[in-house]
């Protein structure tokens, strides 16, 4: 069942990669404007090849019947998958930026992306924010992310990336709080004025979005909506939460 608040993230957006096309502005493939060109490898070229998959808007994947997204917004599932191959592209990075644990924390995923050049002229993700990105995915509560986990935060990041750009047409690295909105309805979710209006006085500084904070707001939506759906097995839009576990979800972000 399909209700405000949900649903629908599988619709094409303009502008974003076919089927089978790689998203852009990564490894390999530079984005214009801004947002900067391809991402350094460890040893400061090109990070070879492509992040694998494609983004059928923000939120990619097709919805289901019940009218509810895949898990992540549809984006690639790679908890559970099989030890990287040699020749994945991605391995050879994270192992150059991952601690002495074979994981990556905060801090290391800030200088990550600081260094690649990932925002471009925009100003760097801010550690509150990286943090945020790995308690997305942060499945067992380390505070730090595995090599599928990393692949994964690219892959949304990307999405993320593309979606703002598309409204931050003048490329001054803000949105207007009316773009915002645009924006949150195009990756698919149904959320009322009073809910948006709430977002936007959360993230907005001046009555703009910053690219840091627009990120942090498609976290947080991403997260806890995938949150709420994994309760709400009859897909009626409603959820009984136990103190403690609403706390969980909510003070993990």
């Amino acid at each position: 069942m399909a209700y405000p608040g949900y649903g629908g993230y599988g619709a094409s957006m303009p502008g974003m990669p076919a089927q089978g096309m790689p998203p852009q502005g990564m490894p390999g493939a530079p984005m214009g404007g801004p947002m900067g060109g391809p991402m350094p490898g460890p040893m400061g070229g090109p990070m070879p090849g492509h992040m694998p998959g494609s983004m059928g808007g923000p939120m990619g994947g097709a919805p289901s019947q019940s009218g509810y997204p895949a898990f992540g917004g549809g984006y690639p599932n790679t908890f559970g998958a099989q030890p990287p191959a040699a020749n994945d592209p991605m391995w050879g990075y994270f192992t150059a930026i991952a601690g002495q644990d074979g994981e990556v924390d905060a801090e290391e995923l800030q200088r990550c992306l600081t260094q690649s050049g990932f925002t471009g002229s925009y100003s760097p993700f801010s550690l509150e924010t990286c943090r945020i990105m790995i308690a997305m995915l942060d499945k067992d509560f380390t505070g730090k992310m595995g090599f599928s986990e990393f692949k994964e935060l690219f892959t949304a990041l990307n999405g993320w990336k593309q979606n703002f750009m598309m409204f931050d047409r003048d490329r001054s690295g803000t949105v207007e709080q009316h773009e915002m909105t645009q924006a949150i309805s195009s990756m698919g979710y149904r959320i009322s004025p009073h809910a948006l209006n709430a977002l936007m006085k959360r993230y907005n500084k001046g009555g703009r979005i910053y690219f840091d904070d627009y990120v942090a707001c498609c976290v947080k939506l991403r997260a806890l909506t995938d949150n709420f759906r994994r309760r709400d097995t009859m897909q009626q839009g409603s959820v009984t939460f136990q103190y403690d576990d609403f706390i969980l979800c909510t003070m993990s972000m």
